[in-house]
């Protein structure tokens, strides 16, 4: 299942899930930036845990829930109906070129799950394995703030 809907596709054995997407499915928001872990552009959500889909065979997704960047905006794409992450890097300006965003917003959704009110240092270090060639961070954080405020913590 991705992004809600059920695909069969036969694939060869070592095709990475970050190829499945892009290049089978035409999933071209999860973006291939290092293939070694290092840049987290290629972050997607398996089964609601953050992945680097660079690093996960397609095999290893089979039977699993793969949610990328574009499974999170409500169905029909409108920018109305964008998940609050998404939204707060808007309103923050968290991006320049947008290479980054993708793998970043699906990273935040991780951290905001684990900790919906986290600290400047738990932002920091939550982001440390995505990497922004462009920005100095300080929006993206701020970006991650908002979106905290506005999920908020359960209860």
């Amino acid at each position: 299942m991705v992004n809600g809907v059920r695909h069969e596709v036969a694939v060869p054995a070592r095709t990475l899930l970050v190829h499945l997407l892009r290049d089978r499915l035409r999933l071209t928001g999860t973006h291939v930036g290092c293939d070694t872990t290092q840049c987290g552009a290629c972050t997607v959500d398996l089964d609601g845990v953050a992945v680097k889909s660079c690093t996960v065979l397609a095999a290893q997704a089979d039977g699993h829930q793969v949610t990328t960047i574009e499974g999170l905006a409500a169905p029909g794409g409108s920018l109305d109906a964008l998940h609050p992450v998404q939204q707060a890097f808007q309103d923050e300006h968290a991006l320049q070129c947008g290479f980054c965003t993708p793998g970043m917003v699906m990273a935040v959704r991780q951290l905001l799950a684990d900790r919906p009110a986290p600290t400047e240092d738990e932002i920091r270090q939550a982001l440390s394995g995505n990497i922004c060639r462009c920005t100095g961070y300080q929006n993206i954080v701020a970006a991650v703030r908002k979106a905290a405020a506005i999920t908020g913590p359960p209860g």
